[in-house]
């Protein structure tokens, strides 16, 4: 997990994690009922229904319409990069930020490119602030579904608690990007703006209404029910993906195509490789260990550094299923996403979302390294958790 695959095979994290519990059962270690048993089925769940809401939304052409629609407007860079920020945030944090990134990439190189601007750091503004936006909810993000689910958080209650450190997260993200990008001009050159031969032809996706407004009254009764109705979330969300699948133009296997079955995998195997683990002990004789020499992890100032550690070498899904079993409450799941997620800006590597934007940019002729990322990742990083310490002080 740590390397991201095994030496002389083509796997990667969701591989590993999936041969590990092929291993496990197949060696019998654990049984199948017991992998089985070992399943967080609500996640799960939760995890495939929301997919399936996002796929509607796609096959409608809601994100690459929203993004045009923000660069309709004529005002300045700045103040385009600060609509796209609040865009993909208040987007990612109701569908998944890796799909918001997949689908308005392409659209904002193709907006900087008729406004003749530098797209960098527009791209990496829009990844930043996915992820940010993605932690505001306990349904932005794989990670934040699988905390909110396990401990049982309010989704109300939540949303309140990190409302205020999201909204100082991105203006403090707008105002770093401004600043770095003063230096050099917003104006692009002409190598940034190279485009392939082959892309050059590719047309917009255009919008279908009804497809589009069936999603997205489907995703805002969803989100209002999760605030004030009673019922279990996976159960509600599954009603809604049912519903949506029920369609007389969009076939579902269109839908389903589009739903991440990797993520699913990579919970699945993870899943089976935790219990295997936490049955051994060892995780609670490494707490214990690490408590009696001054570090427990059961108390927030360790969480939160182990957290941003573990989420940049394994990835924050990994990162979060290994320290979820020492979380407990309401202060200390809030800890744990907010870390987890936000430390995802550090580095390319540190969030699909941002590996997403990197690559769409390529395919565009728009090559992002990792220093050009760093160069805005890491004060990102360290601001917004600052922002997010300094205000989860203030309320313990």
């Amino acid at each position: 997990m740590i390397f991201g695959g095994l030496p002389f095979l083509q796997l990667d994290r969701t591989g590993i994690a999936l041969l590990g519990a092929i291993v496990l059962v197949a060696s019998q270690v654990i049984s199948v009922e017991e992998a089985y048993r070992s399943l967080h089925l609500p996640t799960l769940i939760l995890l495939f229904s929301f997919m399936v809401i996002s796929a509607q939304l796609r096959l409608g052409g809601f994100y690459p319409w929203a993004a045009r629609r923000i660069a309709s407007s004529n005002g300045s860079p700045p103040a385009l990069l600060g609509a796209v920020i609040l865009a993909a945030a208040c987007l990612s944090a109701v569908f998944s930020n890796d799909v918001v990134c997949l689908a308005m990439a392409p659209v904002i190189m193709e907006i900087c490119r008729a406004k003749n601007l530098n797209p960098v750091p527009f791209l990496i503004g829009l990844a930043c602030a996915a992820n940010i936006g993605s932690a505001a909810t306990l349904i932005g993000n794989p990670q934040n579904i699988l905390i909110g689910q396990t401990l049982n958080l309010s989704f109300g209650r939540y949303l309140l608690l990190t409302f205020i450190p999201i909204a100082l997260s991105l203006i403090v993200t707008w105002c770093i990007v401004i600043v770095l990008i003063h230096r050099q001009g917003w104006a692009s050159g002409e190598s940034d703006m190279a485009i392939p031969e082959d892309k050059r032809s590719e047309e917009p996706e255009p919008l279908d209404l009804w497809q589009t407004t069936k999603g997205l009254a489907v995703a805002i009764v969803l989100f209002i029910a999760f605030l004030y109705a009673p019922w279990p979330r996976e159960l509600m969300a599954l009603a809604g993906a049912g519903l949506l699948l029920c369609s007389r133009r969009l076939h579902s296997r269109h839908m389903l195509g589009l739903v991440d079955w990797q993520i699913l995998i990579l919970f699945i195997g993870l899943f089976v490789v935790n219990h295997a683990v936490q049955r051994t002990g060892l995780l609670t004789q490494v707490v214990e260990a690490l408590a009696s020499a001054g570090f427990d992890l059961r108390d927030s100032g360790p969480l939160f550094v182990t957290s941003f550690a573990l989420s940049n070498i394994v990835s924050n899904v990994p990162a979060v299923m290994l320290l979820l079993p020492t979380t407990a409450g309401e202060y200390a799941g809030t800890l744990l996403a907010l870390s987890s997620t936000l430390a995802g800006n550090l580095l390319i590597v540190g969030s699909i979302a941002n590996i997403i934007v990197v690559n769409e940019s390529a395919r565009k002729g728009v090559m992002i390294g990792w220093r050009d990322h760093a160069a805005f990742g890491i004060p990102v990083t360290l601001a917004t958790l600052a922002i997010t310490v300094a205000y989860l002080s203030l309320l313990s």
